[in-house]
């Protein structure tokens, strides 16, 4: 068998922690994707792989033989990209995932980017489900939340903030809270995307953070729901910036609490750990954070 296609299936095994999420990966079946395998192993008269029926791990020569062979292959990617990057554009199908809720802030930059380089096609699927990047085959996802991922990595596009608002008509009816513990005497409707659940965290002037277990009559993940009875005066909101901020510009919300700020998270671009990344997706983050910069005041 061809050596260097085994040690690209040996690394999809190892990265994908199986033969058939491997074999899906690289569109092999299960048997040949084995039989690569075994190919390497009796080469070199060594166990690479410890295979039960739920999942394969590295043995000790395993481990050593991936990363090295790893570093080869990237290496030898890297050849070939930049041999073929002095007489052509970047090219190929770049497969992002994101948010729903901060979609309008990347389809400019899709737009620019497509526009620069034609060449490339877009795969762009949008919702809030944990992902296994490598096994779905995405290049890039963008979040606005960390990722618990340890094998990913995380590239910082912009910090943000939520912003705790009420309409005019819940401001001019009900006191106004002045720190968080006033919160628990108000209808606070709750996003079901919001890291802490129930608890709803601040700083105060001086960077101490406080929170507060609030309760609501609702909880939902669509932002349109939140911002209908938000405007209808039925609660207040710890809302993201980004879906509320033309609201609160146009008078139609109201920022609350005015000496507490909510507590800081990033949006990201996050992708597989790589040693060398794709030209289309490292030109395509790039362009990200270009953008992003310009969102950073409000967001914040």
């Amino acid at each position: 068998m061809d050596r260097l296609t085994s040690l690209t299936v040996f690394g999809r095994v190892v990265e994908c922690g199986g033969f058939s999420a491997a074999a899906r990966r690289l569109n092999m079946s299960v048997t040949m994707v084995g039989n690569h395998v075994q190919s390497l192993e009796d080469r070199l008269g060594v166990r690479l792989l410890n295979r039960t029926t739920r999942k394969v791990s590295l043995t000790e020569t395993g481990k050593y033989y991936y990363e090295r062979s790893s570093q080869i292959l990237a290496d030898l990617e890297e050849i070939d990209r930049a041999a073929g990057a002095l007489n052509t554009m970047p090219r190929g199908t770049l497969k992002i995932y994101t948010s729903g809720a901060i979609v309008r802030f990347l389809l400019p930059v899709i737009n620019e980017f497509m526009t620069q380089y034609p060449a490339i096609s877009l795969d762009f699927n949008v919702g809030e489900r944990s992902i296994d990047m490598i096994e779905e085959g995405y290049d890039l996802m963008i979040r606005t939340l960390p990722t618990q991922e340890s094998t990913l990595v995380a590239r910082k596009l912009t910090p943000w903030r939520h912003m705790l608002v009420c309409s005019p008509e819940y401001r001019d009816t009900h006191p106004m809270p002045k720190v968080p513990a006033d919160l628990v005497e108000h209808n606070c409707l709750q996003y079901t995307y919001y890291p802490y659940g129930d608890e709803w965290r601040f700083e105060d002037a001086a960077g101490n953070q406080q929170g507060v277990k609030i309760s609501g009559n609702v909880v939902t993940n669509s932002a349109e729901t939140l911002r209908f009875l938000l405007a209808s005066g039925q609660g207040i909101f710890l809302a993201p910036s980004f879906i509320v901020f033309e609201d609160v510009a146009a008078g139609r919300f109201v920022r609350m609490m005015p000496d507490y700020r909510a507590v800081e998270f990033t949006i990201s671009a996050i992708y597989p750990n790589r040693s060398h990344l794709p030209t289309k997706v490292r030109l395509f983050i790039d362009l990200l954070v270009e953008r992003f910069a310009e969102h950073r005041k409000w967001m914040t």
